[in-house]
């Protein structure tokens, strides 16, 4: 439990400092604080019915597919085919940006090369189905378009932008308890 308070100070006092501007919010009248305090709660909902739904659907993945087939098809090998499955991975899913780094983590650890994993998540930020169809049908299908023609290409050179930084420092995940909480990148750096 020490380890624990003395690791996360700092994020327990900025806590305990969000919570005491809104308790002196309600006592005094502080509109900020309050509208804070209303937001923080919308977004705290929307997050706890969110992650439950997100964690089963990210279990579900892992159980059924096995190491092999994420390998063939989205590993290092994989080329032009990893890159459109992984799109239209992305493109499937619905929900905001947090919920694309589980199944990134499940990617990896399957085998999903890194660049496929960068692809990945920005396809899942500027592709996914509701939401171009939110996007054409307020800014129209010319902007939606052009946009995605943009998009599609960056994300794609960042992908391997990402894969040769990635490669040239080594990186590798441990996970908790087997050589620490941090990545081998993290210590180099």
């Amino acid at each position: 439990m020490k380890q624990f308070l003395k690791r996360n100070a700092a994020h327990i006092a900025l806590a305990l400092a969000f919570g005491v501007f809104i308790l002196v919010s309600w006592l005094v009248p502080l509109p900020a604080g309050k509208e804070a305090a209303g937001r923080f709660a919308y977004f705290f909902l929307e997050f706890a019915m969110f992650v439950p739904l997100l964690f089963i659907l990210v279990g579900l993945f892992d159980v059924w597919f096995p190491k092999a087939v994420i390998e063939r098809h989205l590993g290092p090998g994989s080329g032009a085919k990893g890159i459109f499955w992984v799109t239209l991975l992305a493109m499937l899913q619905a929900g905001p940006l947090y919920g694309a780094f589980p199944m990134a983590g499940v990617l990896w650890k399957k085998g999903a090369s890194p660049r496929n994993i960068f692809i990945y998540l920005g396809a899942f930020a500027t592709l996914k189905v509701p939401m171009l169809a939110f996007e054409s049908g307020f800014l129209g299908l010319k902007f939606t378009l052009l946009r995605t023609l943009f998009t599609v290409p960056l994300f794609i050179a960042v992908g391997f932008l990402m894969e040769l930084i990635v490669g040239k420092r080594g990186f590798k995940v441990t996970p908790p308890g087997e050589g620490g909480e941090t990545t081998e990148c993290a210590k180099q750096a």
